[in-house]
């Protein structure tokens, strides 16, 4: 990048390694909150206006409090914290102070501590520790097949203060987004920047497949609350297209399976199969409308064009698509198994008809 200053000072900051759990069909938080006594608040937005942006549900988020990680050989403290999503997701956090320092030590260090997420401690233990927490609020609990890693970098501002437009054109974004240290193309970097967003002049969000960076002179964590819930939105999306792929590869071994009988086993089975996919739909459909729903921007201009971006970036709606597409032929086969399963009923009472027929004509013949 021409011009560009690779190490300015800045005014500190701090990096945030999360992973997303799917855990469950629904975590009661209000549960939560009666039954959970270690430290624990509702997720509040700090700068946007109470009307302008809602939760259906709001996260709670638990203290997990100081602990150390190991990572560029040596071993730091860092604060932990869990966030939890009524939609049946848990996201873990740990969280590394930067202090006041140059750039070249602020991208170090997030390369560093971000390779704890190639370690199975501490995330194991503290996702078992939190699970037993909450069980009592755990609604349908399903074994975690699917984690979804992001780093998040806060940073507070720039010494000497640097407006938005002046951080893109002369501090290098690229290696701290991507982790990548080797000169790029024009058309990647442009690529790694392309949902750079900015409200007021010192503020700026660059948004990544796995990490994010976010310029907040107030500190506020409202951008990085707002990326967390699209990443929870793209969690549950994914989880629950795969689950759908694996019944419907099932699917067609049960129908084969179903059509292998004969009578009112074949009727059974028909009717049982079909039941099974009617409450699979409605399941689906009532948590992806939940997923899907979990927060609304109304007046905030800025935070609207954030998850927009977020969104867009993380393809939930590609995601969303996959998943209604499946929910068609999901539907579509409970249709078709409902409709054998009548078939076989009528053809069964015709047989039964018949044959009482046959016995009161076979009756008033003998006698």
């Amino acid at each position: 990048m021409n011009g560009a200053d690779l190490s300015p000072n800045i005014a500190g900051g701090r990096v945030a390694v999360t992973r997303l759990y799917d855990v469950a069909y629904a975590i009661d938080l209000d549960e939560v909150e009666r039954h959970v006594h270690t430290h624990r608040t509702r997720l509040k937005l700090a700068r946007a206006r109470p009307r302008s942006i809602a939760y259906a549900a709001p996260p709670v988020d638990l203290d997990l409090g100081p602990t150390t990680v190991r990572f560029g050989g040596r071993t730091c403290p860092v604060t932990a914290s869990a966030r939890l999503f009524d939609f049946g997701a848990i996201r873990l956090s740990y969280s590394l102070d930067l202090g006041r320092t140059d750039w070249r030590s602020v991208v170090t260090r997030v390369d560093e501590f971000d390779s704890i997420a190639e370690q199975p401690d501490p995330w194991t233990g503290d996702l078992a520790r939190v699970l037993a927490w909450i069980a009592p609020a755990i609604e349908k609990p399903v074994a975690p097949v699917l984690e979804i890693d992001h780093t998040f970098a806060t940073i507070f501002g720039f010494v000497p203060r640097l407006e938005a437009q002046q951080i893109l054109e002369r501090v290098d974004l690229v290696p701290l987004l991507t982790g990548e240290h080797r000169p790029l193309s024009l058309a990647a970097r442009a690529d790694v920047l392309r949902n750079a967003l900015t409200y007021y002049e010192d503020d700026l969000v660059v948004i990544g497949p796995s990490r994010s960076l976010i310029v907040e002179p107030g500190g506020e964590p409202d951008v990085a609350d707002v990326l967390g819930v699209a990443h929870a939105q793209l969690l549950e999306l994914r989880s629950y297209d795969q689950l759908l792929a694996t019944e419907l590869i099932a699917m067609h071994a049960r129908v084969e399976k179903a059509r292998s009988g004969i009578g009112a086993l074949a009727r059974r089975r028909y009717a049982a199969l079909a039941h099974a996919l009617y409450g699979l739909h409605a399941e689906i459909t009532s948590v992806s409308e939940r997923v899907e729903n979990a927060l609304v921007v109304t007046e905030d201009v800025y935070l609207a064009k954030v998850y927009e971006a977020a969104l867009e970036q993380y393809r939930v709606p590609t995601w969303s698509a996959g998943v209604h597409r499946s929910l068609e032929l999901v539907r579509d086969a409970y249709s078709a198994l409902n409709d054998e399963a009548t078939s076989a009923r009528a053809e069964y009472l015709e047989i039964a008809i018949v044959v009482l027929i046959a016995v009161d004509i076979l009756i008033a013949l003998l006698v």
